[in-house]
């Protein structure tokens, strides 16, 4: 029992390295992310073929892992972070329910055969309903979307252009031009079947809820990634969805009596949403910034990699319709490739650089072969190695700064370096959250295979911004070596947590130099 008790402090102080005193100690009160029953599920990537024609698709699957009836509540993202669509799924005890996005998005139809409302209650779940906190009033939830309505979300979701109607200002730069609909969605509990975006404040205050219920998978049919060339592709891959817990759990929308403390956590996956005066009352896992992403290229009839990087916006709740071009080219703080015998690759990092390349940039989400020049080339007969990507975008005056958590600041505008007046190393603001799949397939005799993964984050979101590697002039910017970046079960760099009395959290995970 007491090993039991040390070891739950020591996750808590991990995460809440931050804070002055802790909210929670019972609900693993860390920024890492796992998978297990969340609060909230990241799809990073859809893709459909709105014609038919190929048969590409994505699934995703939403399981309710308790007896008490909960709501769903699915956003649609175009691929630069703009909201387009959203619905309600009422899951029963201990419900599964898959949603087709090709059904969606085409056929209008939500949830087949029998729709998203209440009346889909089961035998398991307890009679009055349980939840106490959810408003089930989803008997009117439809089973079907109006026809104009779909034309307008596949719109924004092929070309960009957004003209609901019905009062809601039209947008023509919501997203990027592709033959196909591509963005990616978000999965919250709820507290109603209300038609709230998350982009809305509202949505903080009245409807989000902190029960870590939910776990999801997905699968993408008929992947062709950009840069593989036209024959190649994979017929499948699946992966877990990104399950951001709530922390700490539990208690009603918004900031009722009775309700838990505020999180500890420096920020939160929402954080360019919530109000402005209470930024913390998402209470969900950052995620992180830097990643490891193995890859091997074999040339078009043997192995390939894809990867698939979901990236932080960088607009907010009072962003014009000219401003989401932000979240359409958002720089890459650094990329370098290492081939199988260790040697480097890179691009040049962009702070206070004169750069020969100008700066990689991504959007909110992307799909993209390893393969692909906006990595670095590989200038070794090597076919495999691994990628370190630094996601950060290099933050957004959108974003709560609560503390600081270092950081290096990044030229905007497509620049390649930074002005005069930026040229010094700003400490600050946090990195920008992402994450990052890898998806490995080719041939093996007459058998395509297929495997995806998640790639291996260096921190978490409690993680400092990192410093640039190579690249950059010498003296300017800290140069550190690639390597874990802390804030993992132990303090960030110069923080102490105590219980009043007692110092609890000197330590760090990252090693010095040899």
């Amino acid at each position: 029992m007491k090993f039991s008790r040390l070891f739950v402090a020591l996750l808590f102080f991990g995460g809440a390295a931050f804070a002055a005193s802790p909210a929670s100690i019972n609900n693993d009160d860390s920024c890492d992310i796992k998978v297990g029953p969340a609060a909230t599920l990241l799809l990073p990537y859809f893709e459909v073929d709105t014609t038919g024609a190929t048969g590409q698709t994505t699934y995703f699957t939403i399981t309710n892992v308790t007896r008490y009836p909960q709501i769903a509540h699915v956003t649609l993202w175009t691929d630069w972070a703009y909201p387009v669509l959203s619905f309600n799924i009422f899951l029963t005890g201990y419900d599964v329910q898959a949603i087709n996005l090709y059904d969606v998005i085409v056929r209008g139809i939500v949830a087949a055969p029998s729709g998203t409302a209440a009346s889909r209650r089961r035998s398991q779940s307890p009679p009055s309903g349980g939840n106490l906190r959810a408003r089930l009033d989803c008997a009117g939830a439809p089973a079907t979307l109006p026809a104009s309505v779909l034309a307008e979300v596949r719109n924004a979701l092929r070309t960009g252009v957004f003209n609901p109607g019905g009062g809601i200002s039209s947008c023509g730069t919501v997203g990027g031009v592709h033959s196909n609909a591509i963005g990616y969605a978000t999965i919250d509990v709820v507290a109603g079947c209300t038609n709230l975006l998350p982009s809305d404040p509202a949505y903080y205050t009245t409807d989000l809820l902190f029960d870590n219920v939910l776990i999801g998978d997905y699968q993408q049919l008929g992947g062709s990634p950009s840069g593989t060339g036209p024959s190649l592709g994979f017929d499948a891959a699946g992966n877990p969805m990104v399950h951001i817990r709530a922390v700490p759990e539990g208690g009603g929308a918004g900031s009722a009596a009775g309700a838990p403390p505020e999180t500890n956590l420096p920020y939160t996956f929402y954080d360019r949403f919530t109000p402005a005066a209470n930024r913390t009352i998402d209470r969900r896992q950052p995620l992180p910034a830097n990643f490891a992403a193995r890859f091997i290229s074999g040339g078009r009839d043997a192995y390939a990699t894809n990867f698939t990087i979901w990236r932080e916006g960088a607009t907010g709740t009072d962003a014009s319709c000219a401003s989401n071009l932000k979240n359409g080219a958002m720089t890459v703080a650094e990329i370098i490739r290492f081939d199988e015998h260790e040697n480097p690759f890179t691009l040049g990092g962009f702070v206070n650089c004169t750069c020969f390349f100008p700066p990689t940039t991504l959007p909110a989400t992307s799909s993209t072969a390893s393969s692909s020049t906006l990595f670095p080339a590989m200038l070794t007969p090597d076919i495999g190695g691994w990628l370190y990507l630094n996601l950060n975008n290099g933050g957004s005056t959108t974003y709560s700064v609560t503390r600081n958590i270092g950081g290096v600041r990044l030229p905007t505008n497509g620049r390649t370096s930074l002005a005069p007046a930026e040229s010094t190393t700003s400490i600050g603001p946090r990195p920008s959250q992402a994450w990052m799949t890898v998806t490995m397939f080719g041939s093996f005799g007459t058998s395509r295979v297929t495997s995806e993964l998640d790639a291996a984050p260096l921190g978490n979101g409690c993680s400092p911004a990192s410093f640039l590697n190579g690249g950059v002039t010498s003296g300017i910017v800290p140069i550190s070596p690639i390597a874990p970046a802390g804030g993992l079960f132990v303090c960030p760099p110069n923080t102490t947590l105590t219980n009043g009395t007692t110092t609890q959290c000197i330590g760090t995970n990252v090693n010095p130099n040899p």
